[in-house]
């Protein structure tokens, strides 16, 4: 790889596509004018950021990395245990359970030789660990930052700031100065909490949702002004600035396991026989193994439910890029439709009731499930084999970013599930670009 051939990932958590435009993302319509944009974009499933974060990080579906939910179960001395996968030590504990964080290379190994990565991230601190969760590079969080082997950096490199949107500010800042001027890895990730954090707590298309719009394409104007003057400088970098999934508003919240208890299926809401993984728009469901006789009978039941969008059984898990591990049978989509809100966005639809008395957020954004809004991230990619002014018609998904950045550093991508973009000799998808003059 030459010394000054580059990759630069910005994520903005949960900006869906339709939202990038001139009036409330200028900064990035521009950039969009300047690359190639992917307008049949998708995200992965559940459409939730720890899943997106290792989809990404490894160019691989979630039944192949395991990072199957915001929420997810594991099988441990013979019980379905329901985790919070955003806790700081998650994986951690599942390489102790299972025998490996991840299951498949995130490109933090791959790139380990190569020039290293190093990630900033604001998001919850499982999906921030989820890039590199063996120690090969550098992870920078506000709940403690780690290089090589998983040491603690020194305490006054920690990344100290908060959740809200001055802090994505500041570790933007920070990042250019000094992730992309001067330590200079092969790949640089940042990945900005807003404007997800502020469309969970307010109405898509307010005011406050559109002022965080607004700083959060600022954000990214940063990155992009940075890029530029590097590049003036002969360095050889790819810029890809997109997000992870899109958001949709919340109407009502249905507690799948209280349903299924009045259904006669669990003995109380509480048992262990049958675990529900709630995951915003979307909920994973286990079967211990003495269920697994009337997982037919469950299957009818939730087929028959008006608050299932889709009811994916084990046998068809592949097609949603899961598998049956650690007791995993069905896979739920959650009721939506394409009515606007109050403030005239479209994309709307009901949640599973959030574990552990957490916030329903009715009437503010969400996402996890196959809506056609919160499964509409958006990608702009910047660099060699992106032409400007090109639009990319035929599906894309997270599982493209890191064989793409691969293809940039001049590295193999053997084992990932996605294809290199890069157009039109240097990947298979010349032919879906349309040039626009």
């Amino acid at each position: 790889m030459h010394d000054s051939r580059r990759a630069v990932l910005v994520i903005l958590d949960g900006l869906r596509r339709d939202l990038v435009d001139p009036d409330r993302t200028p900064r990035l319509a521009e950039f969009a004018r300047s690359g190639t944009w992917f307008e049949n974009h998708s995200s992965a499933f559940p459409s939730v950021t720890r899943v997106c974060s290792a989809t990404i990080a490894t160019g691989c579906q979630p039944g192949r990395h395991e990072l199957t939910g915001n929420a997810m179960a594991l099988r441990e001395d013979g019980r379905l245990v329901l985790h919070d996968a955003g806790h700081p030590e998650f994986l951690q504990h599942k390489r102790r359970i299972t025998g490996r964080s991840l299951a498949v290379p995130t490109l933090a190994e791959r790139l380990a030789p190569h020039g290293g990565t190093i990630v900033f991230s604001n998001v919850s601190p499982g999906a921030a660990y989820a890039h590199d969760p063996d120690g090969h590079g550098h992870v920078y969080h506000r709940a403690g930052s780690f290089g090589p082997g998983r040491v603690p950096v020194l305490d006054s490199y920690a990344l100290r700031i908060g959740p809200e949107i001055a802090g994505d500010r500041a570790m933007t800042e920070r990042f250019v100065s000094e992730v992309l001027t001067d330590r200079r890895p092969a790949l640089g990730v940042l990945w900005l909490g807003h404007p997800d954090t502020t469309q969970h707590s307010t109405a898509l298309g307010s005011p406050d949702h559109l002022a965080a719009l607004a700083e959060a394409d600022g954000h990214a104007g940063i990155v992009i002004d940075a890029l530029a003057d590097l590049r003036q400088q002969g360095d050889d970098i790819l810029l890809l600035i997109g997000s992870d999934h899109g958001h949709q508003t919340v109407t009502g919240a249905i507690d799948i396991d209280a349903e299924l208890a009045a259904a006669g299926f669990k003995d109380d809401p509480k048992s262990e026989d049958i675990v529900v993984a709630p995951n915003g728009t979307a909920a994973l469901v286990y079967l211990s193994e003495q269920m697994h006789g009337r997982a037919d009978a469950i299957a009818a039941f939730l087929e028959a439910q008006d608050w299932l969008d889709r009811v994916v059984t084990i046998e068809e898990l592949a097609s949603v890029g899961h598998g049956p591990r650690n007791g995993l049978a069905f896979a739920l989509a959650m009721r939506t439709d394409d009515a606007a809100n109050e403030h005239g966005v479209p994309g709307q639809g009901v949640i599973a009731q959030p574990a552990n008395g957490k916030d329903t957020g009715i009437g503010f954004g969400q996402h996890g499930g196959l809506g056609v809004r919160e499964q509409a991230p958006f990608l702009i990619a910047n660099g060699a084999g992106f032409a400007s002014c090109a639009t990319h018609s035929a599906s894309t998904s997270l599982v493209d970013i890191a064989p793409t950045i691969l293809a940039h550093l001049g590295l193999p991508a053997e084992g990932m599930d996605g294809n290199a973009l890069q157009s039109p000799t240097s990947s298979n998808h010349g032919d879906d670009y349309e040039y626009v003059a």
